[in-house]
């Protein structure tokens, strides 16, 4: 990933929402005193990404190896749940951690007052160009990259080469829509239950994920314009209900009450569905049910935008790891080296790349050790500039999920129409930007 320049609008889980600042109490402060052995320092990390749970422990064990004085407590909260209501929670609770994450600008203006200045650490001047632009305010970092991510459709190669369709091919709606038909027309000599696997209970998926996919183009592919719009005009609407209409049309039902467990753990990683929506952070997921499948037989393509140039991947920085202003200098300190040593030292890198499966966000990694098909597309689609922005993480707070979102699955269980969400999630888009 050496080199890598990100266009304007990159930023953006992963998977979460944007998060609202929640009134606190003082922190519950573990610093020295508060570890095992009642004389270290002890950094505790608040986190969202699931898929590298037992990974991002293991290496922490490896940290604490090789720095005696410190203990680091890691607590992880996704994979369906709400992080940025968890995260407000565990605040509110008195008990804040000393490493935590944040999305965007809208997440760094929420939460302002609990960020620490991170521009002096060396990850700061390892980041790739323009993938600190998120969590940037008043030149000061107030946020370090993740690693970068991208999505779109997930495919099953072996499926699609049995039903004879290239995946090349695909290159507009007409031609994904031709797809599925075909798809479907052939499910019982394929063997699946259906074409796709719509998650319609998670709300990041449909409100976050496959918005962004139809609002980048509105606002330029440019994260900071969308924060900045009074207005939201859903320019690419129609679009949007084309291919939300088509995945729910050829999808597992009820796609409502679908969530990622099921989506990913028991249909596509058991080869039950040939396309999901979703990025290259399930490769592991995969990889532990059907390494071969993992490894040798997914596909990542571009979801298309009738009206829009031609398909591009979105590809962003899904989350930033925060520290805790509130803590004391010890703790902010050994939170700030711990992050450093994870992103710049040798065993940090290997770990990035060869344990976590991530694409880099910083300088310094031979881009040949990406060794996941998922994160080899995203690489090759940012190295070739066919990318747009994670524009989701400029919506208003709570936006994405808990507006549009929600509408989406009234929308999916027949209790609004699409006219009336659009104007429903414009209002609301309105009635928070001018306030």
């Amino acid at each position: 990933m050496k080199q890598r320049k990100w266009k304007s609008g990159l930023l953006a889980l992963s998977i979460v929402g944007a998060m609202s600042l929640a009134a606190c109490g003082n922190a519950g402060d573990s610093s020295s005193g508060g570890g095992k052995d009642g004389d270290k320092t002890v950094v505790d990390v608040f986190q969202f990404k699931v898929e590298f749970k037992d990974q991002f422990e293991k290496v922490a064990e490896q940290y604490e190896k090789e720095n005696k004085d410190v203990d680091i407590n890691i607590t992880t909260v996704g994979g369906g749940e709400d992080y940025g209501a968890a995260l407000r929670s565990k605040f509110a609770s008195g008990n804040e951690p000393a490493i935590y994450n944040i999305g965007g600008p809208q997440d760094v203006e929420d939460w302002n007052d609990k960020l620490a200045d991170l521009s002096d650490t060396k990850a700061a001047g390892a980041a790739l160009e323009g993938t600190l632009a998120g969590a940037t305010k008043d030149s000061k970092v107030l946020g370090l990259p993740y690693n970068q991510e991208g999505y779109g459709f997930i495919y099953n190669k072996a499926i699609f080469e049995k039903a004879g369709i290239d995946p090349a091919s695909i290159k507009d709606y007409a031609s994904l829509e031709k797809a599925a038909k075909d798809l479907d027309a052939k499910k019982d000599e394929l063997g699946i239950e259906a074409v796709f696997a719509l998650p319609g209970k998670e709300t990041w998926v449909t409100g976050l994920h496959l918005s962004n996919t139809f609002l980048a183009p509105e606002f330029d592919n440019d994260v900071m314009k969308a924060y900045d719009a009074k207005d939201v005009t859903f320019k690419y609407g129609d679009a949007f209900k084309q291919i939300l209409d088509l995945q729910n049309k050829y999808s597992v039902a009820p796609t409502v009450s679908l969530d990622y467990s099921k989506q990913m753990e028991e249909l596509f990683s058991n080869s039950k569905v040939a396309i999901v929506q979703q990025g290259n952070w399930v490769y592991s997921t995969i990889a532990g049910i059907d390494e071969e499948l993992a490894n040798n037989n997914i596909g990542l393509m571009p979801i298309p935008v009738e009206g829009y140039a031609d398909a591009k991947l979105p590809v962003g920085v899904p989350m930033y790891w925060g520290v805790n202003s509130n803590k004391d200098e010890k703790v902010v300190e050994a939170s700030k080296e711990f992050i450093d040593w994870l992103y710049t030292s040798d065993a940090g890198k290997t770990a990035v790349i060869e344990d976590f499966k991530f694409v880099p966000a910083y300088e310094g990694y031979d881009s040949s050790k990406i060794s996941d098909p998922l994160s080899k597309a995203v690489y090759d689609y940012s190295e070739k500039g066919e990318t747009i922005g994670w524009v989701f993480m400029g919506y208003p707070t709570d936006w994405g999920q808990n507006k549009l979102g929600v509408e989406i699955q009234k929308y999916l269980s027949g209790k609004t129409t699409w006219d009336k969400l659009e104007k429903s999630v414009e209002k609301s888009w309105n009635a928070d930007r001018n306030k």
